[in-house]
């Protein structure tokens, strides 16, 4: 038997990432003054744990508004692998999944090493089945991301873990309640203890919990399946076991860091954008931010509906990054995209994955001013960029390289497609609508 300090000493705190080959890249040409109104996608930061409640359920449950990105593909063949029968309407938005004849626990390595929220699929079939058999989960190369956080809490709850070559398996009698507190507000986590917590007989409480927007649409999914959940202040999420959990439907929330990047492209290009769909309450802070450089950020009736000017002589702005409602670690990359055209000199603060910089080596190569000093980034505004050959090597980061390249003089041409691929719903086509220069190419 091994405890979770031994698994996380044994993988090194490191997650392999999936490596494998993925074909095609993004040219893209200086687009300036970009202009239009934009429908916004689900949010992948919801579905995916989402989909892994379901779980919970034994039933047909229907979700729309699913983004077409591959995450939510990896995510769907990680359900059908457990047993679950899953239909995808790629054009309405629309999955059907059927957990009935869900009667496997185990997770194969190949999937799990696909994405980082393939563990999240640990607390809800520790609740189903009292076993969970998975591998390291990969995702981004942006930090080791460990889950001691998780494997730690489920021990509380009367978990044993024991490893088997690559293989996490986790075991239990019954699942006890209590009270956890996280050390820090893990997104992850918290969805994972969550998840178990609701057919866990007793009440469990979460201590310093996560309560990002996609936390709180979980929380949603699972009361409309039946289950009783509280939110207290401050940061605690109550739970009460109960014996069984229904199918439901559902439409996922809208991404508002898919948003955070259309403002983006629209403040860098010097254009205008309105994005209906949006809510100011859950970009509070970078919104701020983007006021605080000069952009006109208007706001409709009870904050829905967003509308950017852009300013066309844009102020350099410094910024922490912190977990809900703090500025998005997700927006990090394409707020930074915008400080190496502003005037001035700004700070970036990257407190929540200390390995979140990789995109500044290729905005470097496009001749952004950029230093790094550990978990800081000192940005000093240029008066142009050229557009070269990048390299994304992580989702926001992908982002950050297609906004720059939107301002960049010349031509842009980025490989790792594959991370643009894993969270957007066809992103270039909605820049292609506001008038960007953008194409994908694929190999051969």
């Amino acid at each position: 038997m091994n405890s979770a300090s031994q698994i996380i000493e044994q993988s090194s705190q490191k997650f392999v990432v999936n490596q494998e080959s993925k074909e095609g890249r993004i040219i893209v040409k200086q687009s300036l003054n970009l202009c239009g109104q934009v429908e916004l996608s689900g949010a992948k930061n919801a579905v995916l744990v989402i989909i892994a409640s379901l779980l919970l359920t034994e039933g047909k449950s229907i979700l729309t508004n699913v983004p077409h990105s591959d995450d939510v593909i990896q995510m769907i063949a990680l359900m059908e692998e457990l047993g679950a029968q899953v239909f995808f309407d790629t054009i309405q938005k629309k999955v059907e999944i059927d957990t009935r004849l869900i009667t496997r626990f185990k997770v194969s390595s190949l999937l799990m090493k696909k994405m980082r929220a393939s563990v999240l699929v640990m607390g809800p079939l520790l609740a189903r089945f009292a076993r969970a058999e998975i591998a390291l989960p990969g995702g981004c190369l942006i930090g080791t991301r460990p889950i001691n956080f998780h494997l730690k809490n489920f021990e509380k709850m009367g978990v044993s873990f024991t490893v088997e070559g690559e293989t996490i398996i986790g075991s239990t009698v019954q699942l006890r309640a209590g009270s956890f507190v996280l050390e820090y507000p893990s997104v992850g986590a918290t969805e994972n203890i969550l998840m178990a917590a609701t057919l866990t007989p007793g009440i469990t409480r979460i201590i310093n919990a996560a309560l990002e927007p996609e936390v709180v649409d979980l929380i949603a999914v699972l009361t409309k399946m039946g289950a009783k959940i509280t939110v207290l202040a401050p940061a605690i999420i109550e739970i009460e076991g109960v014996a069984l959990l229904k199918p439901i439907e559902h439409q996922i929330m809208f991404d508002r860091l898919e948003a955070g990047a259309l403002l983006a492209v629209a403040a860098i290009t010097g254009g205008s954008i309105y994005l209906p769909q949006a809510s100011t309450h859950n970009l509070d802070v970078f919104l701020l931010k983007l006021q605080e450089m000069g952009h006109i950020v208007e706001s409709g009736e009870g904050g829905k509906g967003i509308r950017l000017i852009a300013t066309k002589t844009p102020r350099a702005v410094s910024f922490v990054t912190s977990p809900y409602p703090g500025f998005p670690t997700d927006l990090q990359a394409p707020m930074m995209a915008l400080q190496c055209l502003a005037a001035g000199m700004s700070e970036v603060h990257e407190t929540v994955f200390e390995n979140r910089f990789l995109h500044v080596r290729e905005l470097q190569k496009m001749g952004a001013q950029i230093t790094i000093n550990g978990d800081r980034a000192t940005i000093t505004g240029v008066e142009n960029l050229y557009g070269t050959s990048v390299i994304a090597t992580d989702i926001r980061g992908s982002c950050a390289l297609v906004i720059a390249g939107l301002a960049a003089q010349g031509t842009t041409t980025m490989t790792g497609m594959h991370h643009w691929k894993r969270a957007y719903d066809h992103f270039e086509n909605k820049l292609a609508a506001l008038g960007a220069h953008i194409s994908v190419l694929k190999n051969g």
